[in-house]
C-alpha cells in the first residue's frame, strides 16, 4: 500500500516532488535489503538505483522549477 501511494503521489503534478522523494526512501530500504541477503550486485543490489535514477531524470523532464534548481 505504501508503494501505491507513493506512486500515485509521483503521478499528479503538484505533488511528483514529494512522491518522487518517498519513492526514493522506499527504494533504499529496498536496496538495504538486498545489501543483507547478501545477493548479487548488479542484478538485486543496484536495480533500486537505476530505477531511482530513472525516476528523478524523469522528474527533471516534467518539471521546469526542479529543473532550474539543479541546472542553474
Amino acid at each position: 500500500m505504501l508503494l501505491l501511494v507513493c506512486t500515485i503521489l509521483y503521478a499528479i503534478p503538484k505533488t511528483s516532488p514529494l512522491g518522487a522523494l518517498l519513492l526514493t526512501g522506499y527504494l533504499g530500504g529496498a536496496i538495504a535489503v538486498q545489501l543483507r541477503a547478501g545477493n548479487p550486485l548488479f542484478s538485486h543490489i543496484l536495480f533500486g538505483c537505476y530505477v531511482g535514477i530513472a525516476l528523478w531524470a524523469g522528474l527533471l523532464f516534467r518539471n521546469r522549477r526542479l529543473k532550474s534548481l539543479f541546472f542553474t
